[in-house]
């Protein structure tokens, strides 16, 4: 009876010791918290991650190749950047790979006024275009362009910081900007509601992959039980924001009290959109469909100006991948 007893109670030590052994694990976003980052939240306050033993922690970037740079160098273990950027990071050097996406359907896109609207790929020679060097509406242009019929050299791309995008339109500073679709509320807010045009690339032929969570090598090589629990807690968080928007962003609230509200949940049901569709409804939130992403690398490996060919193969993995269903 004894030894039985002295059994359970080391059963019990043992779990609560494994318990209180939370694995630190650092996610680089790939801007500052937005409605596309509620999930991640979500996660956290419904201690997904903690019932996988990770106590993740969330930090904001200034765009994918700061990111990218985190990841790379293993001040992140994980974290989120556009497919594009992440391609040609491959082709540069990096030792980072997508191990999972987010949005299915490309947001690349291009914001103008309604009152000098862009609503045609071809409505864009003559005009004036801003956007940051690393900008991924800008290093994939080329491809838009040939794919449309777009002469490319009609099209002026000036450099702006990502912060003053959104002033760049509203103030009629230049013709239009690129940006994720997903940012629509942000640019309504700023010009008046119903002021802004969209023209999403996807609409137009143009549908490569965009935003997608990457890890390191060493994170990959080091941790991969602790990077796969990660994914798996991460699209369940997503899961419970497609199945609850409303209860989700008051999460999101809760934990980031800065987040306009007005604002960011119109901005997350965009991203929404780009997720419900069917390869997602039949292979899981986050799934990686290899044609569209070998596909995404000939796009980059044709336009980008790489130093060297990046491999499909060199990109990817999907041996860190759970299935959860929407």
């Amino acid at each position: 009876m004894t030894k039985t007893i002295s059994l359970a109670l080391a059963a019990l030590l043992a779990t609560a010791g494994s318990a209180s052994a939370q694995e630190k694990f650092t996610f680089a976003l790939n801007w500052f918290a937005v409605g596309d980052h509620a999930a991640y939240w979500v996660a956290l306050d419904k201690g997904y991650y903690k019932a996988k033993g990770l106590d993740v922690t969330l930090e904001n970037s200034k765009g994918s190749g700061d990111s990218i740079a985190k990841v790379d160098t293993g001040r992140a273990d994980a974290g989120l950047a556009d497919a594009a950027v992440v391609i040609a990071s491959v082709g540069r050097g990096t030792t980072i790979k997508t191990v999972g996406m987010v949005f299915d359907k490309t947001p690349l896109n291009i914001f103008s006024l309604k009152s000098s609207p862009l609503t045609k790929p071809k409505d864009l020679e003559g005009k004036t275009l801003g956007a940051p060097p690393g900008d991924s509406q800008r290093q994939m242009f080329p491809a838009f362009a040939k794919v449309n019929g777009i002469d490319a050299s009609k099209v002026a791309w000036v450099n702006i910081e990502p912060a003053a995008k959104i002033a760049a339109v509203a103030e009629k500073r230049m013709d239009g900007v690129g940006d994720y679709s997903t940012g629509l509320p942000l640019y309504e807010k700023a010009a008046g509601k119903g002021n802004v045009v969209m023209m999403p690339w996807a609409d137009f032929g143009f549908d490569m992959y965009s935003m997608s969570i990457i890890a390191g090598a060493k994170t990959m090589k080091e941790r991969p039980a602790v990077l796969k629990a990660f994914l798996e807690a991460s699209y369940m968080g997503w899961r419970d924001v497609m199945a609850d928007p409303k209860g989700s962003m008051e999460i999101f609230k809760k934990r980031v009290p800065e987040v306009d509200v007005e604002v960011m949940t119109p901005n997350m049901m965009i991203g929404l959109g780009l997720m419900k569709t069917e390869r997602y409804e039949k292979n899981g939130i986050g799934w990686i469909d290899d044609k569209k992403m070998c596909e995404s690398v000939d796009l980059v490996n044709a336009y980008m100006g790489l130093p060297k060919k990046v491999e499909c193969k060199d990109v990817y993995t999907t041996e860190f991948f759970t299935k959860v269903a929407m």
